[in-house]
């Protein structure tokens, strides 16, 4: 299974991605760095993969050879529990 970078929502990955497989639930695309298990923001291009071409528009259709889909994704939700935890920790 993976996640929607898009709506959350789980969904089974086709075989093969292509650049215009979309998610069953809200349409976004499915190969783009949001949806990449190498996608992680203030890096480089935002990418792990050193060897990864910069894609500028990191929410739309590529072509990248390095794609990789993510079968989790953090939620937008969990990095704002994490930061209320944190901030937690030092207020009365």
């Amino acid at each position: 299974m993976a996640t929607c970078w898009n709506c959350s929502k789980s969904y089974e990955p086709p075989d093969l991605i292509t650049r215009t497989s979309e998610c069953p639930h809200c349409a976004a695309y499915l190969r783009c760095c949001r949806n990449c298990d190498f996608y992680q923001p203030g890096l480089r291009n935002d990418c792990r993969e050193p060897q990864a071409e910069l894609q500028p528009e990191k929410e739309v259709a590529n072509a990248c050879d390095c794609f990789r889909v993510a079968s989790q994704l953090k939620s937008k939700a969990k990095g704002g529990k994490s930061k209320a935890d944190f901030d937690s920790l030092f207020n009365d």
